[in-house]
């Protein structure tokens, strides 16, 4: 539901440090997020800033797996897998248009923000249900009609 265009600018702070193991990569990111509301599923735009810091070593991976980190390639450093991977991890599960947003209504999908509060709906009766509807329309043993749901049937129960 969020995501960081294709293209979009980035906005880095990079420090760069020699030490004995290699280069010390420490970078603050701020990129835009697109995405769709989780409740109203209206498009929205945000920021998101992330910081991670990263060892670069000396000495060359045999790309076996087996060993974790990153390394230089020559006298070259590739941030963007630090940096994918902080952002992907920083960007929103259930972003929103805003904090309190009611999202839409389950009956007839209009955004319970521009509907307002007085919007509702009938009761819906599940088709479901219907012979049992009809059993209640008919008349009661001792003739006299079997009162609808939620009337009273003399007893001070519905």
């Amino acid at each position: 539901m969020a995501w960081i265009p294709e293209g979009a600018d980035l906005d880095l702070k990079v420090r760069l440090e020699s030490v004995s193991e290699g280069v010390l990569a420490t970078v603050s990111a701020t990129a835009p997020v697109a995405g769709e509301c989780a409740r109203c599923l209206e498009p929205i735009t945000q920021t998101v800033t992330v910081q991670c810091q990263e060892l670069f070593s000396y000495e060359q991976k045999d790309g076996d797996g087996d060993e974790d980190g990153y390394s230089l390639d020559g006298d070259l450093l590739d941030l963007e897998p630090v940096l994918r991977d902080a952002l992907v991890l920083a960007l929103p599960l259930a972003p929103r248009c805003q904090e309190d947003c009611p999202g839409l209504c389950v009956e007839c999908g209009v955004r319970l923000a521009q509907a307002g509060p007085g919007h509702h709906h009938g009761p819906v009766l599940d088709p479901r249900w219907a012979a049992l509807r009809q059993i209640t329309m008919q008349a009661g043993p001792d003739g006299a009609p079997v009162p609808e749901i939620g009337e009273e049937n003399g007893r001070g129960r519905p």
